[in-house]
């Protein structure tokens, strides 16, 4: 019938074989391997500095640091990550494997961004800068979860293609 699959009703894998060859060969896959972790403990850190500043009042200058900290992390995995795509997709950003993880991690960007420029010009006050720092993180995590999920997802997907006698990897 018109419409309907043959075969097995699968969603597509995140990776074509040629794209799974790329990302192992790539370069870039190390450095966001190692980068994502790197970013997750300096988030730790610094939303335990953040609450700290909330609860007490204390320690302003080093809850902001780690924010900035945090934000140069970010930029510089965002960097890497769309190299990374370019060289797996062919497109720095948006490639539909990862279109979504790709919006939402715009959203995180700006509102990095934004607490620099408050962070800088000294607007929304300390505590508004520190709420704007947990939006900032709110979105942060929801991306990180978002990459984890789908990573997993295709891990998931390719054994059980393997495992499957004479079903293509693709």
């Amino acid at each position: 019938m018109v419409g309907q699959f043959k075969g097995p009703d699968r969603p597509k894998a995140l990776y074509t074989d040629e794209e799974r060859r790329r990302r192992d060969e790539s370069r870039w896959t190390i450095v966001q391997g190692v980068l994502a972790p790197v970013q997750f403990v300096v988030f730790l850190v610094s939303l335990g500095l953040i609450f700290r500043y909330l609860a007490t009042g204390d320690g302003f200058t080093a809850a902001a640091a780690s924010i900035v900290i945090k934000t140069f992390v970010l930029y510089a995995i965002m960097i890497t990550g769309s190299i990374w795509e370019k060289d797996v997709f062919g497109r720095y950003l948006f490639a539909p494997a990862f279109l979504w993880e790709d919006v939402v991690s715009m959203l995180v960007l700006a509102l990095h961004t934004a607490y620099l420029a408050a962070l800088a010009t000294n607007s929304l006050g300390p505590r508004g800068q520190m709420f704007l720092a947990l939006a900032a993180y709110a979105s942060y995590f929801l991306n990180a979860a978002q990459f984890l999920l789908k990573l997993r997802a295709a891990r998931l997907d390719y054994e059980s293609r393997v495992a499957a006698v004479g079903e293509p990897a693709e």
